[in-house]
């Protein structure tokens, strides 16, 4: 979950504040680390985006309370996702295919192609997209690329929309390989991506809270730090933020 606020906007990401990435609350994977910012403590939110409905993404009861707190939001969605979201009391859903974009306060959101896949159950594999999102501001462009293998994707966003200032990009989730290669980048893939885009700044996400896969929860950043070693690249280039930590833009 980012919390952004940017040009007369503030946006919140895949917003997960439950105690578990589950259809149920007392079973499924636990948090590790509390919400950087409790719900109750968020500031107004203009812009709600959600990549998949993975119950690590897409977290219902979450979302119902930020509309509560905040009935003039918009929560822009992937096709096949607004319903949910509809049936649960919440309004101004507004939902996307692949290069579907809205123009909010003189700002443009864009949703864009990644590999991966979506399900909340057993019968609704793949039945809603799954993708990013190419939030064009008014001074500068950030990319949330969501859940994704590595792909050309990202050339094909770079070579349509521009290159991102800056990028979010997953790093963890990616253990075993012969199994989560397909959907989920390692963190060398993640730094291929952000040169794919041609993003001046990246960092890393989707590592951390929740124990998905089987890597060790600490993993992800000592590999990233490798990697760019081995690409020559300097440690700026892509960083991983601690819980709750602020950056200026």
């Amino acid at each position: 979950t980012y919390l952004i606020n940017k040009d007369n906007l503030t946006i919140l990401t895949d917003p997960v504040f439950s105690k578990r990435a589950s259809p149920v609350r007392f079973a499924g994977p636990k948090r590790l680390i509390p919400p950087a910012i409790p719900l109750d403590k968020l500031p107004l939110i203009d812009v709600v985006t959600v990549s998949h409905n993975h119950y690590d993404h897409l977290d219902i009861r979450s979302l119902k309370k930020i509309y509560t707190a905040n009935p003039e939001a918009i929560f822009l969605v992937p096709m096949g996702d607004r319903r949910r979201l509809e049936r649960k009391g919440i309004k101004n859903v507004k939902e996307f295919l692949w290069w579907d974009d809205i123009e909010i306060k003189g700002s443009k959101f864009t949703f864009t192609p990644v590999q991966h896949w979506s399900a909340r159950g057993i019968a609704d594999r793949n039945k809603s997209l799954w993708g990013g999102w190419f939030m064009q501001l008014k001074e500068e462009a950030i990319y949330h690329a969501g859940d994704t293998g590595y792909s050309k994707d990202f050339i094909e966003t770079k070579n349509r929309l521009g290159s991102p200032s800056l990028s979010l990009i997953p790093v963890g989730a990616y253990a075993p390989r012969w199994f989560m290669k397909t959907h989920h980048v390692n963190p060398p893939e993640a730094i291929q991506i952000a040169i794919d885009l041609e993003s001046e700044k990246n960092f890393g996400m989707h590592w951390g809270t929740f124990q998905l896969t089987d890597e060790e929860i600490l993993e992800p950043p000592k590999l990233l730090k490798e990697a760019l070693t081995d690409k020559d690249l300097p440690d700026e280039f892509f960083t991983i933020l601690k819980p709750g930590q602020v950056v200026a833009l």
